[in-house]
């Protein structure tokens, strides 16, 4: 005898499956002296205590994926109104410890300005900077150095997952205008360069970077010079708005 979906709801029991934790951890990236950093927090409990992670937790029961993503980068990162997107589900047996963990990873590309106030006074975050030992594309684990040039130990798989973020970062670069969230709303080509050299992590040609950047048709002049220079002032450009 066949039951209604409402019957079988009522004697479903979920304790006979076994069921995996669920995290979401936030890559938060910028570019500070012409390398690229990320946001990283100090465990401050096992495991990996005292270890530099990204900064992430659990999802509640109550609420969705985008919205633990959200209340994670306030509590952690102090920060809010940022534009998320969703990299990868990461889910390795092992890569947790303590039990069966999955996690969603949320990334942006952020200004250095938006760091300014979440890093003041929280010795437990850092802005870490990004050295990747592989060319291109090829992808891998990447490490992560404080300011005085020290590696950290980063917690759990964290370094492969900032490794995919570089690696899906420079994919983007040339169909992509991901970069110009990185610079302010008006900028130099110098510094729209200096943006892409530090996603690449290799010079670029200056001529052929121009050229090829003014044939995408995704930047416009503005008319006017940066200021407060003592050199010859460069033009300024902004981002098209879509149609």
């Amino acid at each position: 005898m066949s039951v209604t979906e409402e019957e079988f709801l009522k004697s479903y029991d979920a304790s006979e499956y076994e069921r995996p934790s669920v995290t979401v951890d936030l890559v938060l990236m910028s570019v500070k002296e012409g390398q690229l950093v990320a946001m990283l927090q100090r465990r401050p409990d096992h495991p990996f205590k005292g270890q530099w992670a990204l900064p992430g937790g659990f999802i509640a029961l109550n609420e969705s994926v985008d919205d633990t993503a959200k209340r994670l980068l306030l509590a952690k990162a102090q920060m809010e109104d940022c534009f998320l997107e969703q990299l990868y589900t990461f889910g390795e047996t092992g890569r947790d410890p303590r039990t069966r963990v999955l996690s969603i990873v949320y990334f942006a590309l952020l200004p250095l300005h938006r760091f300014e106030s979440a890093l003041d006074g929280r010795p437990d975050l850092m802005l870490a900077k990004l050295t990747v030992p592989w060319t291109g594309e090829t992808g891998g684990p990447i490490l992560a150095s404080d300011a005085n040039g020290e590696t950290l130990a980063l917690a759990f798989d964290h370094a492969e997952i900032l490794g995919l973020a570089v690696k899906r970062l420079r994919g983007r670069l040339d169909y992509s205008p991901i970069a110009f969230a990185l610079l302010p709303r008006r900028f130099t080509l110098r510094e729209l360069q200096m943006v892409h050299e530090a996603i690449l992590g290799s010079e670029l040609n200056k001529p052929a970077f121009r050229r090829r950047i003014l044939d995408k048709g995704w930047i416009k002049a503005t008319g006017k010079k940066e200021s407060g220079k003592t050199f010859r002032p460069a033009e300024l450009y902004q981002l098209k708005q879509k149609d």
